[in-house]
């Protein structure tokens, strides 16, 4: 009985390492890095979708960005959660678009007049990276410590599968 015990214990300790491990070799641990960029956010073109999560619509949405993306080298992807469900049922607000100018009737503009932002670089697999609550805090403590007022805009940008930056732009 008490080899089975000491077996358990050392199999749990193994376990428990390896998956601390693993969490630090995806990048959990990664510290979110913020800095202050004195420029206007990029506008960005896309479409506006209001619906719930579940909707087929937002998929199309996210798909015809995505194609668009694709006929641009070198844009990206950007959302800005207006809205965000608290379930699958709850409505939710998005605008999803890129960095560069698209045109036609389902598409729309969003031209920031924010002077400046701040940008915060999230690196790590996308299994580990920080939740959206834990990057908004970590931006708004540093924009408190600076005495920065926020304009309470969070814009995500998806740089790669294992890079995301956010960007808050500032009240002038």
């Amino acid at each position: 009985m008490r080899n089975k015990f000491i077996i358990i214990l050392i199999s749990l300790a193994v376990l428990g390492l390896g998956g601390l491990f693993l969490f630090n070799y995806l990048g959990g641990n990664n510290p979110i890095e913020i800095s202050l960029i004195n420029q206007k956010p990029a506008p960005l073109s896309g479409i506006h979708y209001r619906g719930t999560p579940q909707d087929p619509s937002l998929r199309t949405a996210f798909e015809k960005i995505e194609t668009e993306k694709a006929l641009r080298p070198g844009s990206f992807l950007h959302t800005i959660y207006q809205v965000e469900p608290a379930g699958k049922l709850d409505t939710m607000e998005v605008f999803v678009g890129l960095d560069q100018l698209l045109v036609g009737e389902e598409f729309e503009q969003r031209i920031f007049e924010e002077s400046k932002y701040l940008l915060a670089k999230i690196h790590g697999n996308r299994w580990v990276m920080p939740g959206p609550e834990k990057v908004k805090n970590a931006i708004n403590a540093f924009a408190d410590s600076a005495n920065l007022e926020l304009s309470e805009i969070f814009i995500d940008k998806i740089v790669s599968e294992n890079e995301v930056h956010v960007i808050a732009p500032m009240k002038d």
